[in-house]
């Protein structure tokens, strides 16, 4: 099975089209402008002068990537000649400052050249990952090689000091990400080192006892056991996440089952005991890490974008080795809430981490300690943060999301994610019309394909598919619709039920006792204060609530209301009467919406 790649594939319009825009035509613009506002791009200079003034942070390098990649992404669909001379630059300041070596880092190189690659948590391998992929992106949109040349060497020599001489003082990233970068690059270049030098760092996880951060234990960098042996998703999640889809990768490329097995094992535990229903993960902001089984608090959900993102790569590898909707499902979760959740309507800011529950009272709730903050999640995005890892993720990601709708293993095609668009490769072409999320019907045409595999989204309770105007003999199997075409020119209709549905949660998640989720289709709601008269965390939702639908061109989908009752106000503290109710309404928004619109309380969950 194989990847249709982003490349092959135009977003033609509706829901995707839109926040590409916007992602297009603002973000990566405001993007590099508090990049440069912040120094991050005069960085790259590597001036010590410079660095006395800007003081370059150990992964600023991989911000700057992370821009590279995006644009790149950006550019293959459409020209932005303004940045692509600003990634040019860029370039040519990594090329004129690289040591002889072909060595590069930012703040290495300012700040304390002797010291390379004797710290194992600062991230040097991680930032030369993030400039692998984009010297491999900005190739494949542009043809330009520099970068990709720069950072061949640059592997030649981390391949030289980690695989060869071993001289090092140590033998594996702190952050993962350079490993998937590293199978990339064999990937596009065909180079068998650059697979050997990834296959190093996987095959020696765990092997050894290596220096951690202050406080922490091997689980936090899923070193704690060899990859093989790992059955459970622990630690700080981004770097998880990135660390299981190297795996993923090369289980694919070696059609290594051992390896494989533990890809699954983590996998499932991910979705099954670990992840929010808006597929963010990481409820622990102490390590940004999974934590315990069910341990999914919403007020102080951590919930960092980039680990969502993380988990849909992750997601979509393993929906290539093994046909099986559970992983597109985990996709299609992740990009109509925590992977969009992260990024204002306007492109303009970001969300590092995405809480479930918003209470703005407890913001202020100790009066006496007016110097002090709670450890609350932020209520408004910001352009940049200190640490950015998650603008420019996010915009990479949303700029190539087609990359998750196709794999194919020769005439047969599997279509995991429904996006109005057009495809052609140069074996076969098909195309989706379609308003997914907003409605559930798909029109697909299909040329020279044998076999096509629909997926049935997980939320789904009813559907219906019509081949060519008539009723579709179809195989039902780990949630696709497998249906013969025979390379005849085709027409397939998918009408997928979509009305509002209350999701309840597993009661030993022990903050969501009592109450209900909201999805209509794929997209989880909250309830925000700004749009209701009385407090949403004391809204009771009827038992089987009738709901009502409106299209928000605001939000690009539909916002809802629901039945249910709201507590009149009462003075007492306890009483041995219960509250009394009055009816009332809700509104209900996209989740991925939220603090749009102002500070304002917020809930998943309702009461119920």
């Amino acid at each position: 099975m194989e990847k249709i790649t982003f490349e092959y594939t135009d977003i033609t319009g509706g829901f995707w089209r839109r926040i590409q825009q916007t992602v297009s035509n603002v973000s990566i613009y405001n993007i590099y402008k508090r990049f440069s506002e912040t120094g991050r791009f005069d960085a790259m200079k590597c001036s010590r002068e410079k660095a006395e003034i800007v003081d370059p942070h150990i992964f600023w390098d991989s911000d700057i990537a992370k821009w590279i990649e995006s644009l790149s992404y950006i550019i293959e669909k459409e020209p932005h000649a303004d940045l692509e001379a600003v990634a040019d630059e860029v370039v040519d300041i990594i090329e004129e400052n690289r040591e002889e070596s072909g060595y590069f880092n930012c703040c290495y190189l300012s700040k304390f050249p002797e010291k390379k690659f004797t710290d194992r948590t600062d991230h040097e391998l991680y930032c030369a990952g993030h400039l692998i992929e984009a010297a491999i992106a900005y190739y494949n949109s542009t043809g330009k090689r520099k970068l990709l040349d720069i950072m061949e060497k640059y592997v030649d020599y981390i391949y030289k000091v980690f695989f060869i001489d071993k001289s090092a003082a140590f033998t594996t990233p702190g952050h993962e990400e350079i490993e998937l970068a590293l199978v990339k690059l064999y990937r596009l270049t065909n180079n068998k080192k650059y697979l050997d030098l990834a296959e190093f760092f996987i095959d020696s996880r765990g092997q050894k006892n290596e220096r951690e951060y202050n406080g922490v234990d091997h689980k936090y960098s899923q070193s704690h056991l060899p990859v093989r042996k790992q059955k459970t998703a622990e630690g700080h999640c981004v770097r998880a996440g990135y660390l299981y889809s190297a795996m993923a990768d090369i289980a694919k490329i070696e059609n290594d089952e051992e390896l494989f097995d533990a890809c699954r094992s983590i996998f499932d535990d991910i979705i099954s005991k670990k992840m929010y229903i808006t597929g963010g993960t990481g409820s622990a902001a102490r390590g940004e890490a999974f934590t315990i089984p069910y341990d999914l608090p919403n007020l102080t959900a951590y919930s960092e974008s980039c680990s969502a993102l993380a988990l849909a790569w992750f997601a979509a590898r393993m929906s290539i080795i093994e046909p099986d909707s559970k992983y597109a499902d985990t996709v299609e979760r992740i990009i109509y809430n925590n992977g969009l959740s992260g990024i204002s309507l306007d492109g303009k800011s970001f969300f590092y981490v995405n809480p479930l529950e918003i209470r703005t009272e407890l913001l202020n709730r100790n009066t006496s300690q007016a110097n002090t903050s709670e450890n609350l999640p932020i209520t408004g995005r910001l352009e940049v943060f200190d640490c950015s890892c998650c603008p420019p993720n996010i915009t990479r990601f949303i700029s190539s999301i087609a990359d998750f709708m196709y794999t194919y293993q020769e005439d047969e095609v599997f279509v995991h994610q429904y996006i109005m668009s057009k495809t052609q490769t140069e074996h076969f072409i098909i195309s989706q019309e379609t308003d997914y999320p907003n409605s559930g019907r798909i029109k697909i045409t299909a040329e020279n394909i044998g076999k096509i595999a629909l997926r049935i989204p997980f939320w789904c309770r009813e559907y219906e598919i019509f081949l060519n105007g008539t009723r579709a003999e179809y195989i039902l199997d780990k949630g696709y619709a497998y249906i013969n075409l025979n390379g005849a020119y085709s027409e397939i209709e998918l009408n997928l039920k979509m009305t509002p549905l209350l999701v309840y949660p597993s009661p030993k998640i022990h903050d969501c006792k009592g109450t209900v989720a909201v999805m209509r289709g794929p997209v989880v709601y909250c309830a925000e204060g700004i749009d209701n008269e009385f407090p949403v965390s004391e809204f009771v939702i009827s038992g089987t609530p009738e709901f009502s639908e409106e299209y928000s061109d605001y939000f690009g989908t539909y916002v809802l209301y629901a039945d249910g009752k709201a507590p009149r106000d009462e003075e007492h503290l306890y009483s041995f009467d219960p509250p009394e109710y009055e009816q009332a309404k809700i509104k209900l928004i996209p989740y991925f919406g939220f603090a749009n619109r102002g500070q304002s309380d917020m809930e998943v969950y309702l009461l119920k």
